[in-house]
This record gives C-alpha cells, sequence and structure tokens, in this order.
C-alpha cells in the first residue's frame, strides 16, 4: 500500500464518529422538514438520514433554520415521512472519489452508476463536491487554441484552453445538438457532460443518438432530470465540476459542458424560497447570485501547470429574453458568450449561431494578426448585409447605390455556407479559416497565415 493511499485512508477513519446523534421530525410542510434536537450540532450543508417507515432511508440536506428547529430538503421522495421519524445525523460530508474507469459511464447526482454496467470502482483521492474555486493568484493563465470541431466557433469565436463560455438559447434552437458535436469532435483529453434537469424522455435519445458511442467512450455523464428534488439538480451540478476538477489534477484537458446553469438556477430558487429566503429578480433568491460563481469559477486554467477545464455552460433564455436574471448574471462572470438565436435556426442555418451578438474575450490575443484581420472583414460583411436586409429581401435596396452593401451582397451566401454545418460533420480549426478567405476571395497559405503578397 503507497504511503499516500495509507494516509488517505487515515483521514477517512479519522471522520468516522465514536457516537451517533438523533432528532426527531417534529413538521413536514411541502418538501420541507422540520427536525427537532440536532439543532445545537447541524449546520448549513450537513445531512442527515430520516428514517421512513417501512424501513426507507431518506437522505436530507439542511438548508436553514427556523424557530429553534433546523430545516431539511430531501434527495427523494418524502412518502412514508411523517411526525416523529427518527432523524440521524450523517457522518462526514459528502466526496467523491472518481477514476479513469468512470470514462463512458452515465451517474446520478450521488455519484451512482445508473447505466446498468455495473459498480464504479473508486479512485485513490476523495474530492468534496462542494469545493472552493481555486486562488485567483495561483492559477496559470489561460492555453492556447482548443479545436472545438465546429467551425463558427472556432473561426469566428475561438476558445483557449481553460476559458469559460456561455451558450445562451432559448428551446428547440439546437444547443443540444450543438452539445452533443462539441462532445464527439474537441480535440480536449476528457468530456465531463452535466445534463441538469433535462426531459427523462431525452436523456437516453441524446446519449444515443446525438452523443454516440464514440463520444461517450471519453465523457462522464451525470444526469438529474426535471422530475428529480431540487437537492439532485443542484448537487449534479456540482458533481460535475468535482469530476472535471478530479481529470484536471491528472494533468489532462477536460472540456466541461454543462446543460444548462438555468435548471440549477432554479434548483436553487427552489430551495431558497423553502428556506424562507425572499423572493428578487423574477423570483430567485439572493442566494441564487451568490452560488452561481461559485460553481462557474472553478472551471478554467489548473494551479501549478496542472491541466485546465474548458467549460461551456448553456444557459435556456425564457422567452428569448436574453437580458433575464440569470442569462445577465452568467454573461458577467464568463469569458464569452455564444448567442444561438431562433430567427437564424428558422431559415435553416445550423448551428444557429449569431455571430453579431457573440464574443470570445480571448479571441483578439490568442489569433495571429492576419486571423483577427480576416474575421473582422467578415463580420463588417455581416453587420452591413443585417443593417439593410429588410431592404434586401423586399427588394427596395438597387444595386450600385452602396459600394459597402454591394459587397455584403455579394459574399453574404458564402459567408453562410461556411458557417453551416452538418451534425456528423467534423471541422478542423485551421480549415475554417481557409474557407473563410476563399469565401472572401483572400489568398490563404495553410499555416494559417495570409499569403505574403509580395512573394506573390
Amino acid at each position: 500500500m503507497s504511503a499516500a493511499l495509507a494516509e488517505e485512508l487515515l483521514q477517512e477513519i479519522a471522520r468516522l464518529p465514536d457516537h451517533r446523534l438523533y432528532g426527531r421530525v417534529a413538521g413536514v410542510l411541502g418538501m420541507t422538514v422540520e427536525v427537532a434536537g440536532l439543532e445545537r450540532v447541524l449546520s448549513i450543508g450537513a445531512r442527515c438520514r430520516i428514517s421512513a417507515r417501512g424501513e426507507r432511508q431518506v437522505p436530507c440536506e439542511v438548508v436553514g433554520f427556523r424557530n429553534g428547529r433546523a430545516l431539511l430538503l430531501p434527495f427523494g421522495s418524502l412518502d412514508g415521512v411523517g411526525l416523529g421519524c427518527r432523524a440521524e445525523l450523517a457522518e462526514a460530508e459528502p466526496v467523491v472519489r472518481p477514476s479513469p474507469a468512470w470514462l463512458g459511464r452515465v451517474v446520478n447526482a450521488l455519484g451512482q452508476p445508473i447505466d446498468g454496467k455495473g459498480p464504479l470502482p473508486p479512485g485513490p483521492r476523495a474530492y468534496a463536491l462542494r469545493a472552493d474555486p481555486p486562488p485567483a493568484h495561483g492559477r496559470q493563465r489561460v492555453g492556447g487554441k482548443i479545436d472545438l470541431g465546429v467551425r463558427a466557433l472556432n473561426t469566428f469565436l475561438t476558445c483557449c484552453r481553460g476559458q469559460r463560455m456561455g451558450i445562451f438559447a432559448g428551446s428547440g434552437v439546437g444547443k443540444s445538438v450543438l452539445l452533443s458535436m462539441l462532445a464527439r469532435y474537441t480535440a480536449a483529453d476528457i468530456n465531463v457532460i452535466g445534463l441538469i434537469g433535462e426531459r427523462g424522455r431525452e436523456v437516453q435519445e441524446w446519449l444515443e443518438d446525438d452523443l454516440g458511442p464514440d463520444g461517450l467512450a471519453r465523457s462522464v455523464v451525470v444526469v438529474a432530470t426535471s422530475d428529480e428534488p431540487p437537492l439532485m439538480r443542484r448537487q449534479a451540478a456540482h458533481l460535475t465540476m468535482a469530476l472535471a476538477e478530479a481529470f484536471r489534477d491528472r494533468g489532462q484537458e477536460v472540456l466541461c459542458l454543462m446543460d444548462s446553469v438555468t435548471r440549477f438556477a432554479m434548483a436553487l430558487r427552489e430551495i431558497g424560497l423553502s428556506a424562507g429566503e425572499p423572493p428578487a429578480a423574477k423570483g430567485y433568491t439572493p442566494s441564487v447570485f451568490a452560488e452561481l460563481p461559485r460553481l462557474l469559477e472553478r472551471a478554467g486554467p489548473g494551479v501549478d501547470g496542472q491541466g485546465a477545464i474548458t467549460g461551456l455552460f448553456t444557459v435556456l433564455v425564457e422567452g428569448d429574453d436574453h437580458n433575464e436574471p440569470v442569462a445577465d448574471a452568467v454573461r458577467g462572470i464568463l469569458d464569452g458568450h455564444i448567442v444561438l438565436e431562433r430567427r437564424i435556426a428558422e431559415r435553416g442555418r445550423y448551428p444557429a449561431v449569431n455571430l453579431l451578438r457573440s464574443v470570445s474575450r480571448t479571441m483578439p490575443g490568442c489569433n495571429t494578426p492576419a486571423e483577427n484581420a480576416l474575421v473582422d472583414r467578415a463580420r463588417r460583411l455581416l453587420s452591413t448585409y443585417e443593417d439593410m436586409a429588410e431592404l434586401i429581401r423586399i427588394g427596395a435596396y438597387r444595386q450600385g447605390s452602396d459600394a459597402a452593401v454591394d459587397e455584403a451582397v455579394r459574399h453574404y451566401p458564402a459567408i453562410e455556407a461556411v458557417l453551416k454545418q452538418d451534425k456528423h460533420e467534423r471541422a478542423e480549426l485551421a480549415g475554417g479559416y481557409a474557407a473563410l478567405a476563399q469565401a472572401l476571395g483572400e489568398p490563404w497559405q495553410t499555416d494559417g497565415g495570409a499569403a505574403d503578397e509580395a512573394a506573390a
């Protein structure tokens, strides 16, 4: 036995209590359970197990205190829980022990396998589910470009290793398909995918049809469906980040995909309201906006030259309102945002990325001057076309009225063709710039730079 493993086992043994503490259920209101007798030893985030009738154990978490009693929310159904049921204090904080053998597996928010492939072998190191983000002064800077396999993102919204980006979209605009393309085609070593609040019917379809066997083989998928209690949905997000941290600490490049941060925020809202927290913007409680940065800041570069977590988090904007509270808060935390627009999807261009409303904050610094100049020109042409789009479509614009508009009209179909990509097609990072240069009629070298005009 190695010294590190022996030390880990000794620490686990030291955390085991030498006695057990019990309380009793004193009230149940909705999903909130009031427990008396343990209020002096419990704290926010502590775990208890309630013995329901029929010898069923219901794990719960302390979310608040009121009138000298602890307020608990369950991780499962409260069926069989009544007045006087015993509540036992759990002996240790929740941790997870991932290992490389978890690749290709699907787990729930408690880290238990739900794919029918047998038990999961534990790793040697325990990771806390609710860990603190790495210290800002100890983190490495973001690395070089990462190939995401999607031409629109590679070319116009280039992402660096350790960057965090948001994917903002309404329902049915194609964000789940985009996530599956990222998981299959990325150049990252490992994918950690969190499906938070997903429809139960769609999980298996997404795993088999969209992600596929190849994508699943190098991924760990955490699933908490919409019918599960809010604690399970919240813990699924924390477990996703803990698994990403475990692989990052092994020196690997991790792509963390979470769908969606909005449902994580909704779970936090349910928990806060149950604990008696006052509602604020759109019913979201103040603690929601304190928890969001604590979760999202866990992604990013590692410490002391270790691996990095490149995070792509989807935000489900309600009613296509990109300024609603959660979207506004997340946009201010992350290093860029990718906007999927329903109007673009309706005209049949996928992925439906609105490039004029999207930005990657690290992109100008990681590109060459020639690449930046190429992308800037394409953006100007798209902006000019969009400004005149209504007049062009109804035939009110006459060719020759404006040279800039004429150029935009001439190049617009070719740029749209570059942006369009089938979900079964993989795009190379360097190939995106070459395709864009060809669409704009500019010379381009295969090594990613503009051709030497003097030599030409």
